[in-house]
């Protein structure tokens, strides 16, 4: 079950990364499951990769409210 959950995790990260050209969303889609990632790996206990995944979230996350801004400011000036 842990396997199929890490999985998912990383099939998620995976799509959204690929997609997140797309749309702002996917890039919150790629912070979620970054952070789903991480806690795969804290439940596998690979707490090195569990740091990795927890700071890839946070990063994501700055890149997607740094986007939306940009965006909201881009359709406000409109």
């Amino acid at each position: 079950m842990l396997t199929l959950f890490g999985f998912i995790a990383v099939t998620i990260m995976f799509l959204s990364y690929w997609l997140e050209g797309r749309s702002k969303w996917m890039v919150l889609l790629f912070a979620g499951g970054s952070a789903l990632t991480s806690v795969y790996s804290a439940l596998a206990a690979v707490y090195p990769i569990t740091i990795v995944e927890g700071l890839w979230s946070v990063v994501a996350l700055r890149r997607f409210l740094l986007r939306y801004r940009r965006e909201r400011l881009e359709w406000a000036q409109r």
